[in-house]
């Protein structure tokens, strides 16, 4: 077959009459007395395609790849209004018996099954669909704070010591030293704040070894990092937060209708967000609901009682939880000046789950290096970090997203695993 350039199934219905060449995989064949039907995928749609007998001869197993010739005609029968009557077929790469039916509704095998065999199990129009959305996400991301005045910056995943503290860090050795994979970029965005791009993000892996091998958990995901110089206070944090994600979810709207549809999910409000202190959630716990809670920290089940407590009283899915005590927090927290045992930070719940995690930072060095020694850490072993802030460092402040986690709740899926690719969690490491 000579070469043609290949035509998107999206753009068939620019060429009804015209000869065009299709690629892509046989998602479904059924015949009709001699006639048969062939539904074609490609990454923008699904087409019908016509085989008379020549071709209807050939043995074709669905998610083969092919490429078919032949006119598109309109017709009626179909959802996009045109068909492929076929002249000519070739197949390009014929596929193996599948280990699961991959073109029904719904995919009726375990999760375990269907990670294990990943790259088909992708193609489901519903789990491809994920993606889709999650892809627009980051760009819909990316776009607002590109506007807004930020850098994108790109930091190390090899690092000397974890930004985070605690022993929860991936130990390896690196050359004849030890190393690790890296927690979070929070010393490397505050560094480029300081070194004057006053706005900086991140969308990149991070790595946690904590051995929760939950629905809500995986051990490398992407965040989505933003750190903003020149804050007066923690709420213009806060406020930007509200306002990407306010940006984000309206362009996965605009960008993603079909698959928005197809998973029956809707873009949520964002004009307030509620704000409730942590020691407030904690009294409303124990008050309304007798749950008792960690000493600092909300757990999971009080996440999802104060996440329906705002969702009845406000008609908000999200809710900010504000003034962490100091133990609670990371060293380079902003301690709260009415309170100093109290810093000026937040975690962002969304549906009842913990999306974010951010707050102001301690932009003054001295008061850098003693709060280090508060926590019991060595300030010597955090040498370059500490410096940079001799060198006038000006208040700023951050926070960090989980993507995984936001889609996960965004999808209403039941596992975070099903919004990553390929997850890493205490048990998988393949494919």
């Amino acid at each position: 077959m000579e070469s043609s350039k290949r035509v998107l199934i999206s753009e068939c219905e620019q060429y009804v009459g015209k000869e065009v060449v299709l690629k892509g995989w046989v998602k479904k064949i059924r015949q009709l007395g001699k006639v048969g039907f062939l539904l074609l995928r490609d990454r923008t749609g699904t087409i019908q395609c016509v085989l008379e007998q020549e071709q209807n001869q050939l043995k074709i197993e669905t998610e083969s790849v092919v490429q078919v010739t032949g006119v598109l005609v309109d017709t009626e029968k179909t959802a996009n209004g045109v068909e492929l009557q076929v002249r000519e077929l070739t197949i390009l790469a014929e596929a193996g018996p599948l280990p699961f039916e991959i073109n029904k509704n719904h995919v009726k095998v375990g999760l375990d099954h269907l990670l294990n065999h990943r790259v088909l199990s992708l193609r489901h129009e519903q789990i491809n669909a994920i993606f889709t959305i999650q892809s627009m996400f980051v760009k819909g991301f990316t776009e607002f704070l590109t506007t807004e005045g930020f850098t994108r910056i790109f930091t190390p995943k090899i690092v000397s010591q974890g930004a985070e503290g605690g022993a929860n860090v991936f130990t390896f050795n690196y050359f004849d030293k030890h190393a690790y994979l890296a927690q979070s970029p929070q010393f490397y965005k505050q560094m480029m704040v300081g070194a004057g791009f006053e706005r900086v993000f991140e969308i990149a892996p991070v790595y946690r070894a904590e051995e929760h091998n939950s629905s809500r958990h995986l051990n490398e995901y992407i965040s989505l990092d933003v750190e903003i110089g020149f804050i007066d206070n923690v709420e213009e944090v806060m406020e930007m937060e509200r306002r990407v994600l306010q940006y984000t979810f309206q362009y996965v709207k605009e960008h993603c209708p079909n698959q928005l549809d197809l998973l029956k999910v809707e873009i949520p409000v964002l004009n307030n967000i509620p704000k409730m202190t942590l020691e407030e959630a904690q009294q409303l716990l124990k008050d309304k609901y007798q749950k008792s809670s960690p000493e600092g920290d909300l757990n999971t089940e009080g996440e999802k009682y104060i996440g329906r407590y705002i969702k009845d009283k406000y008609g908000s899915d999200f809710v900010f939880i504000t003034n962490y005590p100091r133990t609670s927090r990371p060293m380079y927290t902003m301690p709260n000046k009415e309170n100093p045992a109290l810093t000026d930070s937040f975690d962002l719940l969304y549906k009842g789950s913990e999306i974010t995690s951010g707050g102001q930072r301690i932009h003054c060095q001295t008061e850098l290096i003693e709060s280090f020694k508060e926590k019991g850490l060595n300030p010597s072993e955090f040498t370059t970090y500490i410096n940079s802030f001799a060198y006038g460092m000006p208040p700023h402040g951050g926070f960090g997203i989980g993507l995984e986690r936001i889609i996960m709740k965004f999808l209403n899926l039941g596992n975070i695993r099903e919004a990553s690719a390929f997850p890493r969690d205490c048990d998988r490491l393949i494919p």
